[in-house]
């Protein structure tokens, strides 16, 4: 169903947002998902986790979205990921939902399973739609094990269990991550998904996962939970995703009845969620607006732009003309935690915000990526201990802590 006139829309940054399940976000403004590597060694959540969005649930955001949280210990995105298969962690988890959710933040938890860009040991294979291997550097060493039948059945009650799990414990609700070459967003490519079967093939074959997912989870967590996904616009990579299949997705989606769509793009291979592929949009301030606006066009389900966003203007802007209902934030919750509180009070905007020290060559990419993830990380750590902004750490200490991230992973390969 199309939008009702959608120039009438007109929104502030502080206006509540009562989505279809009947939760009600504050305002405008969400903390979009970082991936913070600070669970405890068993999986759990650990305090610095807690004290970490206790940092950000105090600091303004209407909506505050986990970073990857795991259905299954075998398949980590990163080191320290946080794992939520069973009920042992029940507690810790508990207090990371209320830490978030005390100053009025909606928590939602983002859940994933990483399929072929997994980290983990040599002997484990990681698996994937098919027996196909990513092409990016580091997640192509072993060629995964294309799933099964049975396999895609166990994967649908874990999505299904940790959406229930996260309810219980006090969350709002889940994101489905769908986006940037993780496990669903496999079966959505071309690339990655060759099957011959009913899970493969046509768009809708390669679609049909992520429904069944999508409808597992609303049967485990009810009707007044909030089910969300975070879904590429486009793989930006030959032969992938493209918009306009997205799009159809996208209007599957609003049909399945989720509550808030995620826009992003990308993946391992074309990392646009993180700036490095152009896009038309990038001279618009958003990487991602105009799919956003295209898809408006064909629906009144509740959109969530994320990537690039920097400045008050451009977000009033944004939401004045219905384009989009929520505005997401990264990187800039991970300099100033409180920087949502600033928006909403007219006292700071996120675009002078300091960035990690990259290397100034084309062919340094990847290298630099490693350097954001080492400088958030670091970032991280800092807010948990109570730093209320954080500086540019240098060249020597971000060096450092790239350093101990690649460390990390690279331990996991054996």
């Amino acid at each position: 169903m199309p939008p009702k006139n959608p120039a009438s829309r007109i929104v502030a940054i502080g206006s509540p947002l009562t989505l279809p399940c009947g939760v009600t976000l504050p305002n405008r403004i969400a903390k979009a998902a970082m991936s913070e590597q600070l669970a405890a060694i068993d999986g759990s959540p650990s305090q610095r986790l807690t004290r970490l969005y206790s940092a950000w649930g105090r600091g303004g955001a209407g909506l505050l979205i986990t970073g990857n949280v795991m259905i299954d210990r075998r398949a980590y995105v990163e080191p320290r990921n946080v794992t939520l298969e069973d009920d042992r962690h029940l507690e810790a988890v508990g207090n990371w939902a209320r830490a978030g959710s005390r100053a009025g933040a909606v928590m939602v938890m983002q859940i994933n399973h990483p399929g072929r860009v997994a980290v983990g040991p040599l002997h484990r294979r990681p698996v994937g739609p098919s027996a196909l291997r990513p092409q990016a550097v580091g997640f192509n060493l072993r060629t995964p094990r294309a799933l099964s039948h049975g396999d895609i059945a166990d994967l649908r009650r874990r999505y299904a269990r940790t959406a229930e799990l996260a309810v219980a414990a006090g969350f709002s609700g889940v994101q489905v991550h769908a986006a940037h070459g993780y496990l669903l967003s496999q079966f959505l490519s071309p690339v990655s998904n060759q099957r011959d079967d009913h899970y493969g093939g046509s768009r809708e074959n390669r679609r049909r996962l992520l429904l069944e997912v999508v409808a597992d989870v609303r049967d485990a967590i009810g009707p007044h939970a909030v089910v969300s996904v975070k879904l590429n616009s486009a793989d930006f990579q030959h032969g992938g995703l493209d918009e306009t299949e997205s799009l159809e997705v996208a209007l599957a989606l609003e049909q399945a009845g989720i509550d808030l769509l995620e826009i992003s793009g990308g993946n391992y291979e074309a990392p646009a969620m993180t700036g490095v592929v152009s896009d038309s949009t990038r001279a618009r301030e958003a990487y991602f607006l105009r799919y956003a606006e295209n898809l408006r066009a064909r629906t009144a389900m509740p959109l969530m732009l994320t990537g690039g966003i920097r400045t008050c203007d451009f977000i009033n802007d944004v939401l004045a003309q219905g384009s989009v209902d929520v505005i997401g934030l990264g990187r800039p919750f991970a300099v100033r935690p409180a920087i949502a509180a600033d928006l909403l009070t007219g006292a700071g905007e996120p675009q002078a915000l300091p960035t990690a020290p990259h290397i100034p060559l084309p062919a340094a990419t990847p290298i630099n990526s490693y350097l954001q993830l080492a400088w958030h990380a670091a970032n991280f750590r800092r807010i948990a201990a109570g730093e209320k902004q954080v500086s540019g750490p240098g060249v020597v200490r971000t060096l450092a802590a790239a350093g101990a991230t690649v460390t990390a992973r690279a331990l996991t390969q054996f």
